[in-house]
């Protein structure tokens, strides 16, 4: 079941924190990235995000996370984080699902690491086309894709 996440509450963002923390930390080890950002965020860094989350419960269990940042002619996929016990079950692909027919916004956006191979298949099989790539300062390359509607 997939439901809006209310991040200002400490609990959620402690379980939103969980799963990034696990996710990213397999992603680091795909791109060999020793000093990996998404991994330095906080649990108050969550609760004070300007951007909407939404989760992909298991049960009890949150087992995914899409962020996203709307406005109102687009809108941008920050992350998406899914535990690695519940890898290849569709569960991403049910987010992407779910925020395209949530949100109206005409451009869709997103970034990955050039060697997340899963990431990049995720994203072209709903229709995002490249549109660049560059180095991080951490030394990641990263591609970037948009989705128009």
């Amino acid at each position: 079941m997939i439901k809006i996440l209310d991040q200002e509450s400490r609990s959620i963002s402690e379980k939103i924190h969980a799963v990034f923390q696990v996710s990213y930390a397999v992603e680091a080890e795909l791109l060999g990235a020793v000093d990996f950002p998404p991994l330095k965020r906080t649990v108050p860094d969550f609760m004070e995000s300007g951007t909407s989350f939404f989760g992909f419960w298991q049960g009890e269990q949150l087992a995914a996370v899409v962020e996203i940042e709307p406005n109102l002619r687009a809108f941008h996929i920050c992350s998406m984080v899914v535990q690695p016990i519940y890898f290849r079950q569709g569960i991403a692909s049910k987010l992407i699902v779910y925020i395209l027919d949530l949100f109206e916004g005409n451009t869709i956006t997103v970034e990955t690491g050039l060697a997340n191979g899963p990431a990049k298949k995720l994203y072209e099989s709903f229709g995002f086309k490249e549109t660049g790539q560059y180095d991080t300062d951490n030394g990641i390359r990263k591609i970037k894709f948009i989705l128009e509607r």
